[in-house]
This record gives structure tokens, C-alpha cells and sequence, in this order.
């Protein structure tokens, strides 16, 4: 029980840090719960993904090259991983009706990696133990919240688009997958390496990626604003109420 406890905590305290940042309209918690739950179990379909798809790849690359490092990293792991995220979005947050304001997508976005993050930091720590606990709570989960900001904030920029050029939504809806499957592959391929000189860049990287993340965060919570354009009536307000109007000016003429 102490093990699952510790394998949950951190998700949990990134998802009430991200939610109380939500201040001009909450999301509906239904919504998050199956948001969040989806995300949970997308571990078993990208688990059952990589498994195959590594076993494929191997059958012809050589699993010592820096080239297979890196497409082990950044497409049968990242791509997987943040593509099965990014389709759960498309299909049950990016067209929903409370999805109106900017930093909804942040906490959409979050909430589904967390579910994933927290799922699979269950299945590491109730097999490694509390050592794994402590190093994924830290390092791996926020890694995936982080994943999740830019994913969100593009996803956000999406939805302004569809109102405004549908040619831009299409672009920043690419770039939704794109940057976070990049931002992942990184952070799995310089821990991949055996080089001291990559563990350094990946600590530099840590730093500079987890301070971007809070400025983004900081700056859509402060600026959140309404996507969708105001509402135009179908019939045109009249410039004056006519009644009024006739009442006033027959005090001139009595």
C-alpha cells in the first residue's frame, strides 16, 4: 500500500497544482476523471506497441548504433507514447463544449499524461521498489506534466486557429504531437547514452525545459482568455428602445 501511495503522490500533486492554476472556469470533473482514466490506460496499449514494434525493429537494426538509440527513443517509444495522448485529446477534449479557453487545454493535456505517468510509475515501483519510487516521482512524472504543457499550449493555439484560419489550426495541431514527442525522445535518448558528456547536457536540459514549463504555465493561468468570438445575436439590437424614447420626447411637445 505505502508503495502505491508513494507511486500516485507525485502525479496527484502536479494535477491539484495545475487545477488550482485553472482560475476563470474550473473543467468539469467528469471530464478530467476520463481524461485522466484513458490516460491509465494507455500504458498497456503502449506497452503492447513498443513490445512489438521493438521486437520488429530488432529483427534488423543493430541495437548498439547511436541511429537505432535513436529511433528506439524518439519514435517506437516518444512518438508512441505521445501520439496514443495527443488521439485521446482529439477525440475527448478538443471539440468538447467546456474546452472555451486557453489554459483548458493545459489542464486537459496534463491530466491525460498524468493518468499514463501514474499508471506506469505503479507498474515500476510495485516491481523496483521505494529507490524507483523516489527517482520517477522526481524526475519521470514531472517529465510527462512537462511533455504535457507544450502539447496543451499547442493545443490551445489549435483551437484559437479553427475560429480564425483553419490552414494555422492544422499547423499548430501538428505541432501538438510534434513538440512533445521531441521533448520526450530527448529526455529518453540522453538517458539511453552511456556518455558522461550527454548526462550533462541532459541536466542542463532538465533545468531549462522544467523552468520553461512554470513560465508557460504561469503566463496562459494569468492570461487565460475565452477562445471561442463572442456571440452575435441573429436579429440586429436596436440602436434605442422606441418606447422610451417616444415618452421622452413628448415632454418637450405637451
Amino acid at each position: 500500500m505505502l508503495m502505491f501511495i508513494l507511486a500516485v503522490i507525485p502525479a496527484a500533486a502536479l494535477m491539484v497544482y495545475i487545477y488550482k492554476k485553472d482560475t476563470v472556469e474550473k473543467e468539469p470533473k467528469k471530464l478530467l476523471l476520463v481524461l485522466f482514466l484513458l490516460g491509465a490506460l494507455l500504458t498497456i496499449a503502449a506497452a503492447v506497441a513498443e513490445t512489438v514494434l521493438e521486437k520488429v525493429f530488432y529483427l534488423f537494426a543493430d541495437g548498439r548504433s547511436v541511429l537505432s538509440v535513436f529511433i528506439e527513443n524518439f519514435i517506437i517509444v516518444a512518438l508512441v507514447e505521445e501520439g496514443g495522448k495527443y488521439l485521446i485529446f482529439r477525440k475527448k477534449a478538443y471539440n468538447a463544449p467546456s474546452f472555451d479557453h486557453t489554459f483548458d487545454a493545459i489542464v486537459y493535456s496534463v491530466f491525460i499524461s498524468l493518468g499514463f505517468a501514474a499508471a506506469e510509475n505503479i507498474l515500476y515501483v510495485s516491481g523496483e521498489g521505494l529507490g524507483v519510487a523516489i527517482m520517477r516521482g522526481v524526475m519521470s512524472v514531472p517529465g510527462h506534466a512537462i511533455d504535457a504543457v507544450f502539447m496543451g499550449y499547442f493545443f490551445a493555439m489549435a483551437k484559437k486557429q479553427s475560429f480564425l484560419n483553419k490552414g494555422k489550426e492544422k499547423q499548430m495541431l501538428i505541432l501538438a504531437l510534434i513538440v512533445p514527442t521531441l521533448l520526450h525522445g530527448f529526455y529518453d535518448f540522453c538517458l539511453s547514452t552511456d556518455s558522461i558528456v550527454w548526462i550533462g547536457i541532459f541536466a542542463a536540459y532538465e533545468v531549462c525545459i522544467t523552468i520553461g514549463a512554470f513560465i508557460l504555465v504561469n503566463r496562459l493561468s494569468k492570461s487565460d482568455a475565452r477562445l471561442a468570438p463572442q456571440q452575435i445575436p441573429d436579429e440586429p439590437l436596436p440602436l434605442w428602445d422606441e418606447k422610451n424614447e417616444a415618452e421622452r420626447l413628448s415632454q418637450y411637445y405637451k
